[in-house]
């Protein structure tokens, strides 16, 4: 969904949303769509002939499930991926018609949604099973399903020894296809690959089994955005990237550079401007105060939307091409920059939190480095009540 914009501040100010629909808050997420389909096309030539699952569970990692989907699909991937069958409905309601491969833990119960909205699941229980099959067979349909493989994880799925038996009872079960097998890396991500080639061990001696066992299943994957960029042995017939879509390389500090360009621009426009003498206290608990004559700056933005409290008296944001720090606690609803070194500064001026604005730039990454935590918890943590705009 697009929105019109308009200008604010100098020639070095970002384009800040004038209105949104269903909303006139100044707060917007930026999708950068031709960001995103620059890291698509680098995970697709990476990928070379495999099919390419998009992964836009939560979210889309807070880029927006639905318009990214939409987009990413016509870029030419050739299924998506979600944790929850909450967010397989809300892609299915949205019209999209695409598989949708729901890739988190199902509860039998959930057998019935599953089928009615043709997701396909990831089986790695016969409860779970046996419920999909008996809600297939009520609906005379046949679903396809993918057996999760514990390699090494320790979270979800058939341990390799087990997978053999496991199958051969799905093969016998009305309305049950096995439609793919897969597995998920502990640590793809690092520079030192030796648990990740035992993962690989596990299941590349799984799928011989099966083979000798006359058992053909038709797609196999493992490979998360790590493993696409620096595990080639790991593609298989797909591949799943999630992280690198949105622009942040996951492997280990000076490893590969990927050349994936970050895809959402978190930004607000400056609500209230003050000038106060030196001595005055800033926000909740007066953890800052002023050192000299200083211009304070607030900011319609808050921990609510998603900008972690974690950031109060650390955090920065760009303000007409200057870094500024966060000063005070974040509060709920709103937080203050000092803006005292910021020529011309004036109320309405944009302020880029995550994103670049003339020669400055904040990553997830460097957002993540300062709460103790990874890009995809910063990218995730941006709230529903920040609107998302795509252009």
């Amino acid at each position: 969904m697009k929105a019109p914009f308009t200008e604010q501040g100098n020639a070095d100010s970002v384009r800040v949303p004038a209105s949104f629909p269903g909303s006139n808050r100044p707060t917007a997420a930026v999708i950068g769509l031709g960001a995103l389909k620059h890291n698509f096309r680098t995970a697709a030539a990476l990928a070379a002939d495999r099919s390419l699952l998009a992964v836009v569970k939560a979210n889309a990692y807070g880029h927006g499930a639905v318009e990214v989907s939409r987009y990413l699909l016509a870029q030419g991937a050739d299924m998506l991926g979600v944790a929850l069958v909450e967010e397989g409905g809300e892609l299915r309601e949205s019209g999209i018609d695409a598989p949708i491969l729901v890739m988190g833990a199902l509860f039998p119960e959930q057998a019935d949604a599953v089928v009615s909205m043709k997701l396909t699941p990831v089986v790695f229980t016969r409860s779970v099973a046996k419920a999909l099959s008996d809600a297939a067979r009520r609906r005379s349909a046949r679903i396809p399903v993918h057996v999760k493989i514990d390699t090494g994880m320790g979270r979800i799925g058939v341990s390799p020894t087990d997978a053999p038996g496991f199958i051969r009872e799905l093969l016998q079960l009305d309305g049950i296809e096995v439609q793919g097998l897969m597995t998920h890396f502990a640590d793809a991500d690092l520079q030192d690959k030796q648990f990740a080639a035992s993962q690989m061990d596990l299941f590349e001696t799984l799928q011989g089994a099966l083979e000798t066992a006359g058992i053909k299943v038709p797609m196999r994957h493992a490979a998360n955005s790590a493993a696409v960029l620096d595990l080639k042995r790991a593609l298989f017939t797909m591949v799943r990237p999630g992280l690198m879509l949105y622009g942040y390389n996951p492997l280990e500090a000076g490893m590969l550079n990927s050349e994936l360009q970050p895809v959402l621009t978190l930004m607000t426009r400056i609500a209230f401007i003050k000038k106060v003498p030196a001595g005055v206290p800033v926000s909740y608990g007066r953890t800052f105060t002023t050192k000299r004559n200083s211009t304070i700056a607030t900011l319609p933005i808050g921990y609510a939307d998603g900008y972690s409290r974690r950031l109060s008296n650390t955090g920065e944001a760009i303000v007409r091409g200057t870094r500024v720090p966060i000063v005070g606690r974040v509060c709920m609803d709103m937080c203050m920059v000092d803006v005292t070194d910021v020529r011309e500064v004036a109320e309405g001026d944009a302020a880029v939190l995550l994103g670049s604005q003339g020669n400055e730039r904040i990553t997830a990454d460097d957002i993540a480095a300062k709460t103790g935590t990874i890009a995809y918890e910063v990218l995730c943590g941006i709230s529903s009540r920040v609107p998302r705009i795509y252009q």
